[in-house]
């Protein structure tokens, strides 16, 4: 699996109502979890004071990240991404 830095503003369309902006939302949290939980998202963080989320998600290729990970998400339809391949640097203290 690669790994990918992506970057998510999420902006619901003007009128969208406040009920399905909470219910999208929650439903993210489930599909997070479940993410998480087969290695397909690796660690998500939220600058402070900002409203994106920054994060690492691993593929098979961007093909694979955007259609069976991102693509998968129920705010997608409201995302802009910024994706980021990435590769190991040979001086990363956390390699192994």
């Amino acid at each position: 699996m690669r790994e990918f830095l992506v970057e998510i503003t999420t902006s619901p369309p003007e009128g969208t109502s406040e009920a399905e902006v909470a219910e999208r939302r929650a439903a993210e949290a489930v599909r997070a979890r479940e993410l998480a939980a087969t290695g397909r998202l690796a660690r998500l963080w939220r600058p402070v004071g900002e409203s994106r989320s920054i994060g690492i998600w691993r593929a098979e290729d961007e093909d694979d990240l955007h259609g069976n990970v991102l693509g998968t998400l129920p705010l997608r339809p409201w995302m802009n991404l910024t994706v980021t391949p990435l590769e190991p640097h040979p001086n990363d203290p956390g390699r192994s």
